[in-house]
Order: C-alpha cells, then sequence, then structure tokens
C-alpha cells in the first residue's frame, strides 16, 4: 500500500477530491479496481486517493477523470474546489 503523503494526507481538499472520485465513479457502476485500469495506475493508489491520504498530480487526476468518463472541470467541480 502506498505510504500517506505526510505533507498534506487529509487535508480537506483531498478529501473532498476522493469523495467526488468515489461518488462519480460509483454512480458510473465502475468499480475501483477497473477506475484504476482506465486510470492506468495501481489500485491502492486509487484507494488512497479515493480515501485522501495521497496528493495526486495533475495529470493523474486528468487519467482519473478521463477513466470516470468526465472532464477534469467537472471532476473539480464535483469536489467543490
Amino acid at each position: 500500500m502506498p505510504i500517506a503523503s505526510p505533507k498534506h494526507a487529509l487535508d480537506p481538499a483531498l478529501l473532498a477530491l476522493g469523495r467526488a472520485i468515489q461518488s462519480l465513479r460509483k454512480a458510473r457502476g465502475i468499480s475501483q479496481e477497473e477506475l484504476a485500469h482506465r486510470s492506468h495506475i495501481d489500485r491502492s493508489y486509487m484507494s488512497s486517493i479515493e480515501r485522501g491520504t495521497q496528493n495526486p498530480g495533475v495529470m493523474t487526476v486528468v487519467q482519473i477523470a478521463d477513466g470516470i468518463g468526465v472532464s477534469m472541470a467537472c471532476l473539480i467541480a464535483e469536489a467543490g474546489l
């Protein structure tokens, strides 16, 4: 399992992003494993992002949004960021 991002783990913005990813993923009937596969990232890393313990880079967020089938702007808006 990835080590939590020590400086930003559980930051409100990361928690909001993780909740938005999980909400959009579930609304589309996509498993976490499938989203990780579509996004070309490890499933355990996806889990950490959804829990708000990782601070993903911009390109990772773009890949996740693409994997869900939404724009990055939609994902960020869903997170309220």
